[in-house]
């Protein structure tokens, strides 16, 4: 590759929600919580009618003025409130107008001289303000900025209470309940393909939780604790849940490191309290999710036995050594580092049935790629296989994520069905990442790139071990500027010596086309460079493959936990060994290169031809790469 180097509601959960109990407390508070909405909203009314009535721009007239233009004929009517006037003229402009407190209209008309007669002509209506009216007018300005202050104040002292609520349920359980009616989040053994093994092993404990009597009766204990253990991807979790969806049990979940908190002893009371909470709803399971977060070796961290993961360990431990067998509970969890648990988790009357979970072979990945195309629109020509065959050592959350990848494509492009090459494109988005169509590479580094990727290409359809070659591309994706995909054949479990080395010859392909054609090397072959010395260094120190060092694993890994992850690799072996390694390792190195250059120097008229190539079109797919080299071989 060509690198650039640069079951019952009161037992759900009650600290992260708590499913129908949840809901009947919402119906419940509704016509409170309606009717403070609708106060509020009245508030906000009569507040905003009051501020627009203050604002309203009024015209106001004096007493003498009301005076001369009743005499000039133009008021046709006053309309009196208390000691507001409003008067409408002829011409319908309206007035405000205030007379005196403690007399009359026509009084205080008649002290300003107002013509009789035509104040008779003048429609007098007297008008009187409401009960309501008045009462609002006194106890709104009075109470309401009572209420606001008494408003604050509960609305502040709910937030303390609520405050306190949250301390005094800080030891609680954090576990999330899956209920055996919920149909939506239910999963049974159908919606897992591969792992048959592993389900083989679990159809046990589904058969215990529905019928323990059978077991009982004859003596035997099921187990307490199951271990799922595998890499990540491949199901662990889903698994789990298809157990409980199968046995129709409440499944508790809550990830290992829910467990630990800050504070001192709440890691054991949360762990007392889900316990306690399976119990109450047995037949049940409890499932851990990476339970090495909480399990690993005692007296590796810092604190010693006083460490809070520690104690929360114990806390497990008791637990699972107080349980009967008739309890009915059953202890899930999973882990992809085994290595790391503590012995006491692993001991009988613990977690002593251990379950394996591998990478899907080939048929496994096609029973998985059709579960997930089972709600998304595929093309009729779509043929699952040929991707399953194209994904080697992909797990199930893998080909989860290329389904929707490829389905995210299609949308893309507005077509309402996934298409073969939406699948094929989003392999390759998905081991390597997207296009990096901005990475514009200059014709010269174009140049080099693809005769690195022809060298690769080349070297490893040249040698018999190596794994076929199914692309060729010099379009960035991620950080690799070109990319050479080789995809074994069949499913492998078990790797030859032979493989190895033509493996390494391939991977310094790239290194010895660059040096021949060009005379100087570039900071591509870097990274190809990384993985040849690390498998030599494998092959002599690991694997036993070296003549000279012989059947010897040589320097023991160990894992530190201090401050984070260090790996360290202790040295127990003798500096003559040290040299006799590194001079096997440069040997290793130095004929895979050697024969890379062989390949490449003899087949030079290929090499250039599948460079010419990839200068053209970028993209060189199996069948045309193949027929390529045979029409250079003719």
């Amino acid at each position: 590759m060509f690198m650039k180097k640069n079951s019952n509601n009161e037992n759900a959960d009650r600290g992260a929600g708590n499913g129908g109990k949840n809901k009947d407390d919402q119906m419940r508070n509704f016509p409170r919580q309606f009717l403070m909405a609708l106060l509020i909203l009245m508030a906000l009314a009569a507040l905003y009618s009051t501020i627009a009535g203050s604002l309203e721009n009024k015209k106001t007239l004096s007493l003498s003025e009301v005076v001369s233009k009743i005499n000039a004929g133009e008021v046709t009517e006053i309309s009196v409130l208390d000691s507001d006037l409003t008067i409408k003229l002829k011409n319908s402009e309206v007035y405000q107008a205030q007379k005196e407190q403690e007399a009359g209209l026509t009084e205080t008309l008649k002290n300003y001289n107002v013509d009789s007669g035509k104040l008779k002509d003048v429609k007098v209506q007297i008008e009187t303000r409401g009960v309501l009216n008045t009462m609002l007018g006194i106890v709104i300005p009075v109470l309401g900025p009572v209420v606001l202050i008494g408003f604050f104040i509960w609305f502040m002292a709910r937030q303390v209470q609520r405050g306190s609520m949250q301390a005094l349920t800080f030891g609680q359980s954090r576990a999330r309940l899956i209920s055996p009616d919920d149909g939506k989040e239910k999963v049974t053994f159908k919606d897992v393909a591969g792992v048959k093994e592993a389900k083989e092993e679990l159809k046990e404990v589904v058969d215990f939780l529905k019928n323990p009597k059978k077991f009982l009766d004859i003596g035997a204990k099921i187990p307490k604790g199951v271990l799922l253990m595998g890499p990540p991807g491949v199901g662990k979790t889903m698994l789990a849940r298809a157990v409980a969806g199968e046995a129709g049990v409440p499944f508790f979940y809550m990830s290992a490191s829910e467990f630990i908190e800050m504070f001192v002893g709440v890691g054991a009371s949360r762990v007392r309290d889900l316990f306690k909470l399976a119990k109450k709803s047995a037949p049940s399971i409890i499932f851990v999710d990476e339970l090495d977060a909480i399990g690993r070796i005692r007296g590796a961290g810092i604190g010693g036995g006083h460490d809070e993961r520690e104690q929360t360990l114990n806390q497990i431990l008791v637990e699972m050594d107080g349980m009967e067998t008739n309890d009915r509970i059953i202890i899930l969890a999973a882990t992809n580092r085994p290595d790391v648990l503590d012995p006491a988790l692993l001991r009988p009357g613990r977690f002593d049935r251990r379950v394996v979970l591998d990478l899907p072979d080939i048929n496994d990945r096609v029973a998985i790629l059709e579960i997930h195309a089972r709600n998304k629109p595929v093309e009729e020509d779509v043929k699952l296989r040929v991707i399953a065959e194209r994904t080697p050592g992909f797990s199930g959350a893998d080909l989860a994520n290329l389904m929707n990848e490829a389905a995210i494509s299609a949308a893309r492009e507005d077509r309402k069905k996934v298409g073969q090459m939406d699948l094929i494109n989003s392999i390759e988005k998905v081991m390597l990442g997207p296009e990096r169509k901005s990475h514009i590479l200059s014709i010269e580094e174009k140049k080099v790139a693809a005769y690195h990727e022809a060298g690769h290409a080349l070297v490893a359809t040249s040698l018999t071990h190596a794994d076929p070659v199914h692309k060729v591309s010099i379009v960035s994706r991620g950080r690799a500027a070109g990319y050479t995909l080789k995809l074994p054949s069949e499913d492998r479990h078990m790797y030859t010596r032979s493989h190895f080395l033509d493996e390494m010859a391939s991977a310094l392909g790239g290194y010895a086309a660059e040096k021949l054609v060009f005379g100087e090397l570039t900071t591509g072959p870097s990274d190809d460079l990384q993985k040849a010395a690390a498998l030599a260094r494998n092959m002599v120190m690991r694997f036993g493959m070296s003549d000279k060092i012989g059947p010897s694993v040589l320097g023991e890994r160990e894992e530190m936990i201090f401050l984070g992850r260090e790996l360290t690799t202790e040295r127990n072996y003798s500096e003559e060994t040290a040299r006799v390694i590194d001079e096997e390792v440069k040997h290793l190195i130095d004929n895979a290169y050697s024969r890379a250059r062989e390949v490449i120097t003899s087949k030079r008229k290929k090499l250039d031809a599948i460079a010419d190539y990839l200068i053209e079109h970028e993209t060189i797919e199996r069948h045309d790469f193949e027929a390529l080299v045979k029409e250079k071989e003719a």
